[in-house]
């Protein structure tokens, strides 16, 4: 019988993306086991397109009455899971899993939260010695070896393999949706910041395409400027600048879950954004990135690495000489040609 498996990641968008390369290795183990992952309401749609996801449980999180609390460890009781995979811990969810009874229960050794797990990883995650999902992909081998299941080669990008077929799909419904010319690149910019991450200014984005527009050979380019929920005034107040420029920018249409938005940008060439969930979106379809991070040490742009192959994606921060979070000291200039000469390759 598959083991059964608990994977707990149940915070941000963009963390919860930055699981997918060790949910891939969980998969890809033998013999298989069955995934199923504990997340809040907003990334289950994304749990329930994921390859690599058996099952989803909603987490109804810290702020949930007691009969919800009750709930949850009843269902994960239920489950009879034979171990547990913390990504990222809080007393809450190291209690969760004691309470259920799960005999295998990993997690980082940080923090008090430890002390509910009785295999802790040490990672020291705050030094920023490497990307996110490379210690996440560290914690998930730790738990095959621990249940005796073999790993012959780790999984490659892309984390979220879609047919071409389904790619080209969703290209040709964009280019109709936006009236794309369709030798165009499609091109993503996300100047919203969901609240998680520093990111770059309007008038630097309006700036960082005009350069763009001038420097890249070919084909041409079309703007698809995207907003989540709360931000749709920023992406109208770039698409506005830009047209006073003789820059065309469309909204990229709406989306009615952030599964579909993630199909969408399976259909486009490159996602410009700050270190945000659209970007580990992207990452993970393996689609081109250009990022923008603060230079702050738990933030860099080596720790917040987005997830596809290291010829797909960019990343810019402030230099050593300005303030950590001075997204304004951010060479503007030098990213366009970062990002054109990657467009044009």
């Amino acid at each position: 019988m598959a083991k059964k498996l608990l994977v707990v990641r149940n915070d941000k968008i963009g963390d919860f993306m930055l699981a997918w390369p060790a949910l891939a290795c969980l998969k890809s183990a033998s013999p298989a086991p069955h995934v199923t992952v504990l997340v809040p309401s907003y990334t289950a749609p994304l749990a329930h397109a994921c390859p690599w996801v058996d099952d989803v449980i909603i987490d109804p999180g810290p702020q949930a009455n007691k009969a919800a609390q009750k709930g949850l460890i009843e269902s994960v009781k239920a489950a009879r899971f034979d171990a547990q995979l913390t990504l990222f811990s809080t007393p809450r969810i190291g209690w969760l899993g004691f309470r259920a009874g799960i005999a295998l229960r990993v997690a980082p050794a940080t923090k008090w939260a430890q002390l509910f797990y009785n295999v802790r990883i040490r990672q020291r995650r705050s030094r920023s010695e490497k990307p996110e999902y490379q210690y996440n992909v560290d914690l998930a081998c730790a738990l095959l070896a621990r249940l005796s299941l073999t790993l012959n080669t780790l999984p490659t990008p892309p984390f979220w393999p879609l047919a071409d077929i389904r790619r080209i799909e969703q290209r040709q419904w964009l280019e109709g949706a936006t009236e794309a010319p369709s030798s165009a690149r499609l091109i993503v910019v996300h100047p919203g910041s969901g609240g998680s991450a520093v990111n770059l200014s309007v008038d630097q984005y309006a700036a960082l395409i005009e350069r763009i527009e001038h420097q890249v050979n070919g084909s041409t380019t079309h703007w698809l400027i995207s907003a989540g929920p709360g931000e749709e005034a920023g992406a109208q107040s770039l698409i506005d600048r830009l047209k006073s420029n003789g820059i065309g920018a469309r909204r990229l249409p709406a989306s009615t879950s952030v599964a579909e938005f993630a199909q969408q940008l399976a259909g486009t060439d490159m996602l410009i954004a700050g270190s945000t969930g659209p970007l580990h979106i992207a990452g993970c379809l393996n689609i081109a990135t250009a990022g923008f991070y603060p230079a702050k040490r738990s933030a860099t742009p080596l720790r917040w690495q987005t997830c596809n192959g290291a010829d797909r994606r960019l990343a810019f921060s402030p230099p050593a000489s300005a303030d950590q979070q001075d997204m304004a000291a951010i060479d503007i200039d030098a990213a366009a040609r970062q990002i054109s000469a990657l467009l044009d390759g």
